[in-house]
């Protein structure tokens, strides 16, 4: 199965494609220029690839929480190449993808993603829940306090994520371990892709949204 995967959420822009079972992946440190760099970087990982766009059977996209604008962006090229193809679009939750990613299974494993300034989304997940595939949807939001609170007194609990310096310093007393997710790109993607592509219905292009965990106020702000 030939799956072209963009995971853009959060301080990371990555693309990758499965050349029956051959993962090309490139990766891109120009984050906020989503917009201008995310089509090149599908033209050139098919390239590389050796794969033509026509020869795909499914986009997948990590369908947050994250940035509001890159997840914007992101969705809005993934239902363009689904649309343009006609091919099915399967949307990743972006929070049990990255701690399912995390090369040193643990216990339990938080993830975290930066929301507004000084608050962050978070998650903790088991790792049979992780194994199995079958993922709550249970994400909170909270300051960095929240964060290393939710971490603390948990044997075995590994935090990752991304631009979590405000947190990181709160986990020394915590007993928890902070890892980098820097792990966590487009390829980490193709598992559960595959699993969602094979025990679900293809999901309908314009039933899929990001999933912004943000409400927005008449201020123009966000809640």
């Amino acid at each position: 199965m030939n799956i072209l995967s963009v995971e853009c959420t959060h301080a990371h822009l990555s693309v990758a494609v499965t050349n029956t079972g051959a993962i090309t992946e490139i990766q891109n440190a120009e984050w906020k220029k989503a917009a201008e760099s995310l089509v090149p970087l599908i033209d050139r990982v098919l390239a590389e690839a050796g794969l033509d766009r026509h020869e795909l059977d499914a986009i997948a996209i990590s369908s947050g929480p994250g940035s509001f604008t890159s997840l914007r962006i992101g969705m809005s090229v993934a239902k363009g190449v689904a649309y343009g193809l006609g091919l099915p679009l399967i949307p990743v939750p972006t929070m049990p993808a990255m701690a399912a990613s995390l090369p040193d299974k643990a216990d339990k494993i938080m993830a975290v993603v930066p929301s507004r300034k000084g608050e962050y989304y978070f998650a903790i997940y088991n790792q049979d829940e992780l194994a199995s595939g079958i993922w709550h949807d249970q994400v909170e939001r909270g300051s960095a306090a929240d964060v290393a609170a939710a971490a603390s007194g948990k044997e075995g609990m590994v935090v990752v994520g991304r631009g979590l310096d405000e947190i990181i310093p709160l986990l020394a007393t915590s007993g928890a371990v902070y890892r980098d997710a820097d792990f966590f790109t487009a390829r980490a993607l193709f598992p559960h892709s595959q699993r969602l592509f094979a025990n679900a219905d293809a999901a309908e292009l314009q039933g899929v949204t990001p999933d912004y965990r943000q409400m927005f106020t008449p201020n123009g702000g966000k809640g």
